[in-house]
């Protein structure tokens, strides 16, 4: 019995690694047929395709501070994540993932990686004061947003809800002024995604799980795209609100469906895309264990919640549907126009593997095996907190996966995905030998930040 049962975890481990490779030669063709149509049809605008980066190999003054925080992860994340109090699990969390992009992004230099990230042609910092009176900008946005009218917003501008611009807009306003701030507040406020999720964990499949899921929660790649994009942000933002939602449904606790429809709100004016967040969302209702008489009570506070955004934004002037239509013409304008469907369809999520790592890869390849043993099972028990998780990593993936069906994220996926990759990534907590899967999550982050001066 001893034999059979080592038999069975050495086949799991081989698929993992079976999925690993796969994921790595998907890797390896958008490289290769990247390069091959970038330099002869110039039509991907990126340099290292699948990413928006640059080849350049370099050392810097995050450096140490990296390697260190990787190596301490992979020692004592586990052990530690299985022993600390959950509250102080969650300031953990939150403080080594602080810890870890800020020491990636200071590989760059503080000015070149996380100073100068958000004063770039395109972002968000360029247009403050344009913002000088906050409701007649609202009102005017969308005449802004296409090009070839007067003034038109940046890339950046034009393609989110004015709440992304507004972030920046009000910390400059409380004295938080440049480019340094707008680096630390998205680093800082950011790395509190990590927290939600394990929070939502817990609620939906249990607590032993999101201390599994914890340590995987720091050291992905991701990291290096939250040093500095405001997409990490959007991505806190997001997790928050389903958090919350989370709770809701499992505690029937009415000001966290407020709260939760509040943040929920939002985040469709942080970004359109984020809008997919609505199947997580529906996935937390399905799973909250309130019962079907509590969840009628959770509507209307959750409603309410939800409307408060959309119609502050509305009465300010702002048309979310006319901001988005405009959006899709601006974007068929530029770059986006240009870009091949039929490559970056697939590509993307190359670039997906690349910022979630290969124990994400494996973990999903896990999570597919718990929900075809559930639906093959023939008893009606209720779900174990296993299949819990992995209905809710599947939820991620699937409105990732319209998201890139869409093609309106052609290229910088790395970037624009970060919101739904924070939620691919417990499923880790399935692996066995975390410690093997944290330091290949590490290195590869340590080989991407140090070979590769990213875009984002």
């Amino acid at each position: 019995m001893i034999r059979f049962r080592h038999l069975d975890l050495s086949r799991a481990a081989r698929r993992d690694l079976y999925a690993v490779l796969a994921a790595a030669l998907l890797v390896t063709a958008a490289v290769l047929v990247g390069r091959h149509i970038q330099d002869t049809r110039h039509t991907l605008y990126v340099h290292w395709p699948p990413l928006f980066a640059d080849w350049d190999p370099h050392l810097g003054p995050g450096t140490p501070a990296a390697l260190a925080v990787a190596a301490a992860v992979v020692a004592y994340g586990p052990a530690l994540a299985a022993r600390l109090s959950w509250r102080a699990l969650l300031a953990a969390v939150w403080a080594s993932a602080v810890a870890w992009i800020f020491s990636l992004a200071s590989i760059d230099g503080w000015q070149r990686g996380i100073a100068g990230r958000l004063t770039t042609t395109n972002e968000y910092l360029r247009v403050i004061g344009r913002f000088h009176d906050i409701p007649a900008t609202l009102r005017d946005f969308t005449h802004h947003i296409v090009d070839g009218t007067p003034h038109p917003w940046p890339a950046h501008i034009a393609g989110h809800p004015p709440a992304a611009t507004l972030t920046f807009v009000l910390l400059d306003r409380i004295g938080l002024r440049g480019g340094g701030w707008a680096g630390v507040w998205v680093i800082v406020a950011g790395a509190t995604g990590c927290a939600a999720v394990l929070i939502a964990l817990r609620a939906l499949a249990d607590e032993t799980l999101a201390r599994r899921a914890a340590p995987f929660l720091v050291p992905a790649p991701a990291a290096v795209w939250q040093g500095v994009s405001a997409d990490g942000w959007f991505a806190a933002v997001a997790a928050w609100s389903v958090a919350l939602l989370a709770l809701a449904v499992t505690r029937r606790c009415l000001g966290c469906a407020a709260a939760s429809g509040l943040l929920f709100g939002l985040t469709c004016y942080l970004s359109y895309g984020l809008t997919l967040f609505a199947l997580i969302g529906a996935a937390v209702l399905v799973l909250g264990r309130s019962g079907p008489r509590a969840r009628p009570l959770l509507v209307l506070p959750l409603l309410a919640g939800l409307a408060v955004v959309p119609v502050v934004f509305a009465l300010a002037g702002f048309n979310w549907w006319e901001g988005y239509h405009l959006l899709v013409t601006r974007y068929h304008q530029g770059v986006g126009g240009t870009r091949p469907y039929g490559y970056w369809v697939w590509a993307n999520l190359a670039c997906t593997a690349i910022i979630t790592g290969p124990a994400t890869v494996a973990g999903l390849r896990r999570t597919t095996a718990v929900l075809l043993r559930r639906r093959g099972s023939r008893t009606a028990r209720p779900a174990p907190a296993s299949v819990r998780l992995a209905v809710l990593v599947t939820a991620a993936l699937l409105a990732l996966l319209i998201a890139d069906l869409s093609g309106m994220s052609k290229a910088e996926t790395e970037r624009i995905w970060l919101p739904f990759a924070l939620w691919l990534l417990p499923a880790c907590a399935l692996l066995p030998r975390p410690r093997a899967w944290l330091t290949a999550q590490a290195v590869l982050a340590l080989l991407i930040n140090h070979l590769l001066f990213t875009g984002w």
